[in-house]
């Protein structure tokens, strides 16, 4: 089973929650989040940096399925 994280950058507001709850998997380029990578395993820490995004720019989708799995619809 593998993610697929995605950040919409017209979206973000750089608030930096992502970076800070999951360090491994976003950076703050520029004032905009970007993930380290878009395909990763499994890791709670991104679903919650998706869920505690203010703007809610980070889709964590199954990349798989494709079924969302942050943020809650």
């Amino acid at each position: 089973m593998s993610w697929q994280i995605e950040v919409d950058g017209d979206t973000c507001i750089g608030s930096g929650m992502c970076s800070a709850i999951a360090e491994e998997h976003f950076e703050l380029v520029d004032g905009v989040s970007r993930p380290l990578r878009t395909d990763i395993d499994p890791d709670d820490d991104v679903v919650d940096a998706a869920e505690s995004c203010p703007v809610e720019a980070i889709l964590v989708r199954d990349a798989q399925s494709g079924r969302t799995l942050a943020p809650e619809p």
